[in-house]
């Protein structure tokens, strides 16, 4: 079987790493620990096709260290326990820790991840784990907190450009081809910052050209693609490019690309619960407060797939895409949370009022806990005017209402019970 372009040219040093200056690059700062052989356990976050695989493997030839490789998708704690167990016997007084590189480490569950967590903390691993998924919300705290994240960037054109020369200079297949690049653009959109998808793609179109002289310019990448394209595929390349643009029509508010994207997604065999857990994630994220029955309808329509399955599943989710592309759209609630977060993360863990902490106990009642909470059930209206966050914070504003008709109504409300607090 014939080993794919990508693969072929797989680099084995950072010298002939092509991108991620910004970690790699003459004295950045993990080429530096790369280069004194200390190394922290690491998350690689980024898109995919950008090297986290390479990069891992080149740290562990570079620095001389056991290799042992698990994905997420198929391996489970048995297999973490029996990789640990194999470091633990190969560990001699002088070898570094060998790494423990997993792919797509954001599949894993709680439960997966809590398995590695003695053997990094003990130093029997060093663990790399690759994710495409911000790792904020899909490592667990304790792992997170032990690893040092690096954020890997998708290629520009620079990049591709250096791919492409090394592949057509240097693989042993496509260096005795007359191969000419005349134009890149189309290449380089389908590629869409994918190192891996443009090499499949060049392997794609050279194989498709029997001329003594291959010429690559867009009208024909263009014909050789669109006849190969059921590339969509659900493992990895395409896969991330038609779930952006699905989910980017329905937050656009179009239903017909919504629904074609959909259709791309159904007729390349993607998994329709896949599909339908991100219009849970949507209905909250882009339409919110705007239509809180969008979220209700899009928990109904995963329920629904995961009981029927297809062929049925795609007239479900057709009308879960349609009936949210048509909603009216709201982003309030995300950015609550996320600059309430960010305002955590900034001024830490500040004190809890002392009107607003329970007391259970005489002591704490002594201390004042409790004391001037106002019970909002036995004032008119089921309100009082009481300050309910931090002194540090109080004049801090979370929630900032949408322009649509529901929001108007919820800024009505706040307003008239607060005043001056809520004045959108």
């Amino acid at each position: 079987m014939n080993t794919p372009l990508a693969e072929r040219l797989r680099p084995y040093t950072l010298d002939d790493y092509i991108g991620q200056k910004h970690l790699i690059g003459k004295n950045a700062s993990l080429r530096k620990l790369i280069e004194s052989n200390n190394i922290p356990s690491i998350i690689f976050w980024g898109p995919p096709g950008v090297g986290k695989t390479t990069l891992a493997k080149i740290i562990a030839n570079t620095t001389q260290r056991v290799f042992y490789n698990l994905s997420a998708i198929n391996s489970g704690v048995k297999d973490v326990r029996e990789v640990i167990e194999k470091a633990k016997k190969n560990k001699f007084f002088d070898t570094p820790n060998p790494i423990l590189f997993i792919d797509e480490i954001h599949r894993f569950s709680k439960s997966q991840q809590d398995s590695l967590l003695g053997a990094v903390e003990q130093g029997i691993i060093t663990l790399i784990g690759a994710t495409t998924e911000n790792p904020s919300f899909e490592v667990i705290s304790p792992l997170l907190s032990r690893c040092q994240v690096y954020i890997l960037k998708a290629f520009d054109k620079t990049d591709f450009d250096k791919i492409i020369a090394r592949a057509v200079k240097n693989d042993k297949i496509l260096k005795t081809k007359n191969i000419k690049l005349v134009e890149t653009d189309a290449l380089y959109g389908f590629a869409n910052g994918d190192g891996r998808k443009l090499l499949n793609l060049l392997d794609l179109i050279v194989n498709n050209i029997t001329d003594d002289i291959i010429e690559i310019d867009n009208k024909t990448v263009l014909n050789i693609l669109q006849k190969n394209i059921a590339v969509y595929d659900k493992n990895g390349e395409m896969h991330y490019d038609i779930i952006s643009a699905f989910i980017k029509s329905i937050r656009g508010s179009d239903p017909n690309a919504a629904v074609y994207w959909l259709a791309r997604m159904i007729e390349g065999g993607e998994d329709p619960k896949f599909i339908a857990r991100r219009l849970v994630i949507l209905a909250a994220e882009d339409i919110g407060l705007a239509n809180p029955n969008a979220i209700l309808l899009a928990n109904a329509c995963f329920d629904a797939v995961n009981k029927i399955g297809f062929p049925e599943s795609r007239i479900i989710l057709s009308e879960a895409v349609i009936y949210l592309a048509t909603s009216p759209k709201s982003n309030s609630a995300y950015m609550a949370i996320k600059q309430a977060q960010d305002e955590v993360r900034k001024t830490g863990n500040l004190s809890v009022p002392l009107h607003l902490r329970n007391a259970p106990t005489k002591l704490m009642k002594d201390l004042d806990y409790s004391k001037n909470y106002k019970y909002a059930h036995s004032y008119k209206d089921n309100f009082i005017d009481m300050e309910f966050l931090p002194q540090e914070l109080k004049t801090k504003d979370f929630y900032k209402a949408g322009t649509n008709n529901k929001e108007n109504e919820i800024k009505k409300k706040l307003m008239s019970k607060w005043k001056d607090k809520y004045n959108f």
